[in-house]
């Protein structure tokens, strides 16, 4: 197999030759034909993420068939096609497993960051974390889906009933979330970087009411916002945008320090929450209704080899949509 290898923090990712690697009891291996490239690669990359075990292949927006199957598998076969999202594995015994809250689990394994991910031509995944997708679809445009869609769904889930909603950073997460709620009936406001008209007009064709840099205020109050940016700064101007009783959602593994805010900003009961991860059911949930709200992803395909390029074209806000690795 091929992978684009970190090996150190901050490093560029290596191109690596490595023996096919073999499946376990319970594990599926998988022909990887697509992998999202999420900004949470980039904390991975950065390591602004804790415990970090080098050498260790990013990536965790796949899509892919299995191509081996290991002992105990009765969910998947040969042949079929699969994607595999950020959360990898759970302990299934933690209290937070056993109360439903497996995004909470005390002993987790993610992929792309604590196990290998998809920025190879195969990988390995434990079978009951890897979704059956069908055949429906292409898989480049299914590949954000995977965690863009997944973490979207779920904070979107977390603003409530929100009419009016501000979308604070409208990348891969950002641009699938505004389909979602325009579906469900819901006026969206985008936020985007200060000038990134070919943001804002992105966002208008999707049928945003509103869109502007991120230090502006929208036309109306909103019921609530969701901050995919991971821009501490982005919390206080949300808080001021919402209404009383309004709820900002901060759906990113890492941001920035928040900075200090009057406490008038946040009283007349408005809320201030996070995402962390996935549940499996948020996955089924999405998965499901993602072809009824006729989702459609603004993809850019890359080659695997070009990992490094595209890292970079994320960080510095030149990938409108979403970028996708094809080994």
């Amino acid at each position: 197999m091929r992978a684009m290898v970190l090996t150190a923090a901050g490093a560029p990712l290596q191109m690596q030759e490595r023996a096919d690697p073999i499946p376990g009891a319970g594990e599926i291996r998988v022909k990887v034909s697509a992998c999202g490239v999420c900004r949470t690669d980039l904390h991975v990359l950065d390591a602004e993420l804790p415990n970090i075990n080098y050498p260790i292949i990013p990536g965790h927006e796949i899509v892919g068939r299995v191509d081996l199957v290991g002992g105990n598998v009765t969910t998947h076969q040969i042949g079929d096609r699969v994607g595999i999202p950020w959360l990898g594995h759970t302990c299934g015994v933690c209290r937070f497993c056993k109360d439903g809250m497996e995004n909470l689990c005390d002993h987790p394994l993610f992929t792309g960051y604590t196990r290998d991910g998809g920025f190879a031509t195969h990988t390995i995944a434990d079978a009951r974390y890897a979704f059956p997708l069908g055949e429906d679809g292409d898989d480049v445009s299914i590949a954000p889906l995977l965690c863009a869609g997944l973490i979207g769904w779920r904070s979107l889930v977390m603003a409530g009933d929100a009419e009016r909603l501000g979308i604070y950073g409208f990348g891969a997460a950002g641009h699938i979330v505004a389909q979602i709620a325009r579906w469900q009936g819901r006026s969206v406001h985008a936020f985007t970087r200060s000038g990134d008209t070919a943001a804002q007009d992105f966002a208008r064709r999707l049928g945003a009411v509103w869109a502007g840099g991120s230090g502006q205020r929208p036309d109306t109050p909103l019921d609530a916002a969701i901050i995919y940016a991971p821009a501490g700064e982005l919390v206080p101007a949300a808080l001021r945008a919402v209404r009383k009783g309004g709820k900002v959602v901060c759906a990113g593994i890492h941001m920035s320090d928040i900075p200090g805010f009057p406490y008038d900003i946040l009283w007349e009961e408005r809320q201030l929450i996070s995402v962390a991860n996935l549940t499996r059911q948020d996955g089924l949930d999405f998965l499901k209704i993602a072809p009824q709200a006729g989702i459609r992803t603004q993809t850019t395909a890359f080659l695997l080899s070009e990992a490094n390029e595209v890292l970079q074209k994320l960080r510095t806000g030149q990938i409108l949509g979403a970028a996708v690795l094809k080994p």
